[in-house]
């Protein structure tokens, strides 16, 4: 994965002339430029991480959206949903096109199950208990599943609606009916009923969009024309770039330093408390961490208080919270934040003096993604914290691509790696299923691979039963269990903090009342309001 550096946009015009006639005057436009870490993955159904969710959220719809400022789920494509054990049905608005101007039927949202299924890639395992959906007339969709699945619509947030006769018109080549399901189409093009369109798209560099006119629920002229969304800055040129007034986001990736003096010069810092925290992951097939003992021997060393200080940008805005377990504060099964982790170094010592390799034999690997300078402070804390255990390490820096990549097997994972993840739907079955459970698939979310049972059978509990409080009992077990086995490190639950220009107001993430708790959404582009022209 490449990081580019890019100069700013030049404006944008837009002129119109008729022969004979004087020229209109240029209409200038509005251009929000911000960034993030690439890659940027436009197919919806192969979507997993931050970049990949702004692109969703702004390119493509689905049925339900988060509620703003409060808890639960409101309609957004789907009027209503009714459940009658485990079948789902949901009733489609009539008045949604795509942006290809097809109409908006229960066959697209069929189609879009089917082939997040048949992909079997991105968020897909949100969808291996629904056994099929069925289009009962134009306008009214029901998915049955395999087993109660409690948290099933909140997943609806996360299957993007696609225009199922647009990729049948543009199939790729593969095998079968279905050849590549539209693949090598939508990892370039557009296919929602979204408020913003894609008019170019390179997954290294730069996602321009524009306002779709015929969005059904209108796009506010104060929201922004056209969006640059950028990949992969260096938090250098992002500093300059905002301080010039030639950029207006930051990604959430800046080192505390850098959002401090960006606030100091003007900027304002936007939040996002969203469902997630920092993991510091322990490949637990790979010795000396195959032993639970050594892995709690870390936890224990890993120096909590400072992590903290490590992540606060002013008095009053921090990157994060002190974390309490697994889960972050405040979710479904956390403990209260009374209960902060804290050092225990003695504990740490007694940990190792029963693990069955040797301190003095053990070298370990800390890996950290290079387009998050900040991990790599983290690895060198770390690296000082196992240290006063008498275990050596090595530092390796690694560009996001290639960790997502030798993070699906087991053997090409490094002894420690670092990430930020968070619940996908705001539910803990989507923070903790995709890294914990032995049948997910290998992704950057699970780098530990474990396999335990018990672990296995508490993720069951928690999602097949749809009584809050045994849901509530059985995350709050499975806590403990993790704490018990140390697969992971819980470094502090996260705030996303971004620096911005004050050419955009974003009342998403600056105004609790209309925050949406869920990490990306608050980068709705028709949401936004854009001060002046460029």
């Amino acid at each position: 994965m490449n990081r580019i550096a890019k100069t700013a946009a030049a404006a944008l015009f837009s002129v119109s002339t008729l022969a004979l006639v004087p020229a209109a005057p240029a209409l200038a436009e509005t251009v929000l430029r911000l960034d993030e870490v690439a890659v940027g993955e436009l197919d919806p159904g192969k979507a997993s991480d931050y970049a990949d969710s702004i692109l969703m959220f702004n390119v493509y719809d689905t049925l339900v959206l988060p509620a703003q400022g409060a808890p639960g789920l409101v309609p957004h494509l789907a009027e209503s949903w009714s459940a009658d054990g485990n079948s789902h049905t949901f009733k489609l608005r009539q008045d949604v096109k795509f942006q290809s101007g097809n109409p908006l039927t229960a066959d697209d949202v069929v189609f879009s199950l089917d082939r997040m299924q048949a992909l079997g890639q991105g968020l897909s395992y949100l969808f291996t208990n629904v056994e099929k959906a069925e289009a009962v007339d134009d306008h009214t969709v029901t998915f049955v599943l395999k087993e109660p699945y409690a948290p099933f619509v909140a997943s609806m947030l996360r299957l993007p609606i696609v225009d199922k006769k647009l990729v049948m018109e543009n199939l790729g080549e593969g095998e079968g009916e279905m050849k590549d399901w539209g693949q090598a189409f939508l990892s370039a093009n557009g296919a929602g009923t979204g408020a913003y369109t894609v008019t170019s798209h390179n997954p290294q560099q730069e996602t321009v969009m524009a306002k779709n006119a015929d969005y059904f629920l209108g796009v506010p002229g104060a929201a922004p024309d056209t969006v640059r969304l950028r990949y992969g800055l260096e938090p250098a040129t992002v500093r300059t770039l905002i301080s010039q007034g030639e950029h207006d986001i930051s990604s959430q990736w800046l080192p505390p330093e850098v959002l401090k003096a960006l606030a100091q010069d003007g900027a304002q810092l936007l939040t996002e408390s969203g469902s997630g925290a920092f993991y510091v992951k322990m490949n637990t097939t790979k010795p000396p961490l195959d032993d639970p003992q050594c892995r709690l021997a870390l936890a224990k060393a890993f120096d909590y208080a400072a992590a903290i200080k490590m992540i606060a940008v002013t008095d009053d805005v921090s990157q994060g919270s002190p974390a309490t377990g697994a889960i972050p504060v405040g979710m479904l099964g956390a403990n209260p934040p009374s209960a902060e982790l804290v050092r225990d170094l003695d504990g740490a010592k007694q940990h190792l003096n029963s693990c069955r390799y040797a301190a003095g034999d053990q070298n370990i690997e800390i890996s950290w993604i290079a387009e998050v300078p900040l991990e790599e402070r983290f690895a060198l804390l770390m690296q000082a914290n196992f240290a006063e255990l008498g275990i050596k390490s090595e530092i390796k820096k690694m560009p996001w691509a290639l960790f997502a990549e030798q993070v699906s097997k087991a053997e090409n994972t490094p002894h420690i790696s670092q990430i930020f993840n968070n619940a996908v739907t705001g539910d803990p079955d989507t923070l903790l299923y995709g890294m914990y459970d032995s049948k997910a698939p290998g992704t950057w979310q699970s780098p530990e691979h474990l396999k335990d049972a018990e672990v296995d059978r508490l993720l069951e509990e928690g999602r097949t039963n749809t009584d809050e409080a045994a849901r509530a009992k059985a995350y709050h077990a499975l806590n403990n269990r993790l704490m018990e086995i140390a697969p992971t490190i819980y470094g502090y639950d996260r705030q996303s903090v971004f620096a911005a220009s004050n050419r955009v107001k974003v009342p998403a993430m600056s105004d609790p009342s209309k925050a949406f708790g869920l990490d990306g959404m608050g980068f709705s582009f028709r949401l936004m309001e854009m001060q002046d022209k460029n």
